[in-house]
């Protein structure tokens, strides 16, 4: 058996050994995000690092837990704290939560972000509806043997976020008086910060937001069938636009600025999502 699948099957089995709870979608929160879980009708909580195999975040603001439970009548496995590939995982262990919330029995991921603001037009604190991805900067999750047990060889990637989850979250934004821009997002790998040069080239690129993470989450969950939608939280303005140094708290106080908005915009869709 492929090391990778196997791996999934061992966290699988770790979970299900704790619950039994089959999510219909999965919800993947960013940094500074994670006090959205408080919303949800909590059925279990399982720590990363009580099951076996799983990578463990190492980032602050992301507290490392599965929470199961219910955002209204909707079952939903939250993930509070991801990995990313600059904490020094293999790819394919980075994209494992994914894959493992779709084995779980999620249909729909979605994948939100704190991101910096590529694009001039938009300012800290707003939200943006992600409506295509630039993935080039970090490793394909597809490499190596393909999975056959997951998907096919060489996916379709044409539409990546789905168009009827996307107008779900633009009529329930503007239902909400939620503002929400949209656009696309690019991932690089991180730690560091982007260069102004390098913000520069991804607004060339057609990039309206950029971050660390999403993308090679999304490639995973695409290839396994997944429906996905994702949201990004413009936490601050890129390197060249703003005109102070970056940092991650600053980063965190804005995603806590904007949290309630979020939380309203979040909850209100998946209502509707199934």
């Amino acid at each position: 058996m492929n090391e990778v699948y196997a791996k999934l099957q061992d966290c699988l089995k770790s979970v299900r050994e704790k619950t039994d709870f089959v999510p219909k979608v999965a919800i993947v929160l960013g940094s500074g995000l994670g006090d959205y879980a408080n919303d949800i009708r909590v059925e279990c909580e399982i720590s990363y690092a009580d099951i076996k195999g799983f990578p463990v975040s190492t980032v602050p603001g992301h507290a490392g837990k599965f929470i199961f439970g219910y955002v209204g009548e909707v079952p939903v496995v939250c993930m509070k704290g991801r990995v990313h590939y600059y904490e020094g995982y293999p790819i394919s262990d980075v994209v494992l939560p994914t894959r493992l919330m779709k084995m779980m029995g999620a249909e729909i991921l979605f994948l939100t972000n704190a991101a910096g603001g590529v694009n001039p037009k938009f300012k800290a604190g707003d939200l943006m509806l992600i409506t295509d991805q630039i993935s080039v900067f970090a490793p394909n999750p597809l490499m190596g043997p393909n999975i056959e047990q997951l998907g096919t060889r060489f996916p379709d990637m044409t539409e990546i976020y789905d168009k009827d989850l996307a107008q779900i979250i633009r009529d329930t934004a503007k239902e909400n008086n939620v503002p929400l821009q949209e656009g696309v997002y690019i991932q690089f790998t991180g730690p560091s910060y982007e260069s102004p040069a390098e913000v520069r080239m991804a607004g060339m690129l057609g990039a309206d937001s950029v971050g660390m993470s999403t993308t090679v989450e999304a490639i995973a969950a695409n290839h396994m069938g997944m429906k996905i939608c994702g949201i990004s939280c413009i936490c601050n303005l890129a390197a060249g636009l703003s005109p102070t140094p970056l940092t991650h708290k600053e980063v965190q106080e804005a995603a806590d600025k904007t949290a309630p908005l979020f939380k309203k915009l979040v909850t209100e869709s998946v209502k509707r999502f199934v």
